[in-house]
């Protein structure tokens, strides 16, 4: 009677058997990541699992052979970056199987990353900005949106899933600044210039006129929240009437590195009066390209001088 009652949950396979997966799982909740970085590494163990299985492999069984041929897999398939990825989560995921004895040796002990050449991500040159924002003008819901998103991830430079889960509270007008949680689960002020500021008023306006207006999100679609994936295909369906290629929500961050360092900024980013930025000079170089620029502080006004030029059109 037992066993025709016993059904298998969250912590067990479809054989009985307890899941390693789930219980990996259950750690990386614990130290209180955000459900997209627990998403991101569940991808990469179910990869790695799914690779092992033609091997008749498990993964506490897996060897640093195993591994490298999975690695090398994917770089032949995909980017290096990608690859580095899979390398990092499961790095974390045999650490973790160390740590609970579920195995004695931890098969990349002595392993090596894969190699990520440096490829700066294009900014979005001034004229395309032009461009894709000539797209938004009017007056509706979706033009006063994309305006005020397209203003504001110039602005601010903040991450995808920054933007999209801005709320309403989260804005504060007397100080221009945003309250996003970013990655570590930290949050964050962004602050953003006058014309953002006026963007972001106007799209507030017409906002609550929608008829989700009482819906806690800033960002709204034509049904419900717009979600970190509506902002892409926002983005891609404005360039695409702009006759541009394809922008996606990080060029915009990539932009504004590239704006901060072009106007002066210095590597920290505690500078008074100005945006916040990565915290370490490795990342903020990185995301915009290297270039000589002026000495001395920066300057107290936005590193914007696109979105200055244009703000008498918005």
């Amino acid at each position: 009677m037992e066993s025709a009652s016993l059904r298998y949950g969250p912590a067990m396979d479809a054989n009985g058997s307890f899941s390693l997966s789930h219980s990996f799982e259950r750690h990386l909740r614990a130290k209180n990541l955000s459900d997209g970085t627990v998403a991101s590494y569940l991808v990469g163990v179910r990869q790695f699992t799914a690779f092992l299985r033609p091997r008749g492999c498990e993964l506490e069984a897996a060897t640093r052979a195993d591994l490298e041929a999975f690695i090398a897999d994917l770089l032949s398939r995909r980017s290096p970056a990608t690859a580095s990825t899979r390398y990092k989560q499961l790095q974390a995921l045999y650490r973790w199987l160390e740590d609970e004895e579920e195995i004695e040796v931890n098969p990349m002990a002595r392993m090596k990353p894969p190699i990520v050449p440096d490829k700066p991500v294009p900014v979005v040159p001034e004229d395309a900005l032009r461009r894709l924002l000539a797209t938004c003008a009017g007056k509706s819901f979706e033009a006063r949106r994309d305006t005020a998103l397209i203003t504001f991830l110039l602005d601010s430079g903040a991450r995808r899933g920054e933007a999209a889960d801005l709320r309403l509270t989260d804005l504060d007008f007397d100080l221009d600044v945003a309250l996003v949680l970013g990655k570590g689960r930290r949050e964050r002020a962004l602050p953003f210039g006058r014309t953002t500021a006026v963007a972001l008023d106007r799209y507030l306006r017409v906002r609550a006129r929608h008829k989700d207006a009482t819906l806690p999100w800033l960002w709204l679609g034509l049904f419900g929240r717009l979600t970190a994936w509506g902002l892409v295909q926002m983005l891609r369906r404005r360039s695409r009437q702009a006759g541009l290629p394809d922008l996606h929500p990080h060029q915009f961050r990539h932009t504004f590195a590239h704006q901060w360092l072009a106007q002066g900024g210095g590597d920290r980013p505690d500078a008074p009066g100005r945006m916040e930025v990565p915290r370490d000079a490795a990342t903020l170089r990185r995301l915009g390209r290297r270039r000589s620029r002026p000495r001395g502080p920066p300057p107290l006004v936005s590193c914007r001088p696109a979105l200055r030029s244009m703000s008498a059109s918005l």
